[in-house]
């Protein structure tokens, strides 16, 4: 029986000594320790991927938290039942006693226990996804009805747009050429044109004068 351990922070720039620490603790080597230093969204990870090559049944792996393993629960649940049913190793996660395949609980294998939690934050997180997607859908249409304007601010007009306005308006150039030339795409010089002839609109009406 082997004990490995499994590390992982989300870049390349942040610390493992605290979950180097905590292996050294439970008595696992360095050389038993797989470090992988990426997003944890996937199990497509270079350290993890070798660490399934060594992994033999009866092994024990360990992991600080659930989130050094992974992200996404659903994967979660599929590795966690691949290593533990298909490899027959036994999985530790250190801050969650409860997630520890080797114990049993008034005679319930800590397998089927781990399972079950798994499934149940599995089921949390997918909740948590829900109100998150309701909370932001709200929160844009409360702001829509408070008249904030949303998303990337338009292109300022560069000060040089009323010659080419000039000269696509007299059909001189295309609206592509005109693009082109004041180093923008179609859908920006487009929007240049609309903003440009409203403001002219506003000003035409805000200058006529009414006679009593």
């Amino acid at each position: 029986m082997n004990k490995y351990a499994y590390i992982r922070v989300s870049s390349k720039d942040q610390n493992v000594s605290r979950q180097i620490e905590a292996m050294e603790n439970v008595g696992i080597l360095e050389k038993d320790m797989f470090i992988d230093k990426q997003s944890g969204k996937d199990f497509n990870r270079e350290q993890y991927q070798l660490l399934l090559t060594k992994l033999q049944s009866g092994d024990e792996l360990y992991v600080k938290s659930i989130d050094r393993f992974g992200r996404d629960y659903d994967e979660i649940q599929e590795q966690w039942r691949y290593l533990t049913k298909k490899v027959c190793i036994d999985i530790v996660v250190l801050d969650f006693p409860l997630l520890d395949t080797r114990n049993q609980v008034n005679g319930i294998t800590g397998k089927f226990v781990s399972d079950l939690v798994l499934q149940i934050l599995s089921y949390v997180a997918q909740v948590e996804r829900e109100n998150t997607k309701q909370r932001q859908a709200e929160g844009i249409r409360l702001a829509k009805e408070r008249g904030v304007r949303l998303g990337r601010p338009p292109k300022p007009i560069p000060e040089d747009f009323e010659k080419i306005y000039k000269l696509w308006k007299e059909n001189k150039i295309s609206k592509r050429r005109g693009a082109q030339m004041l180093n923008t795409n179609h859908s920006t010089f487009s929007s240049w044109i609309r903003a440009y002839e409203r403001n002219n609109e506003m000003n035409n009406e805000n200058s006529v004068v009414k006679c009593e």
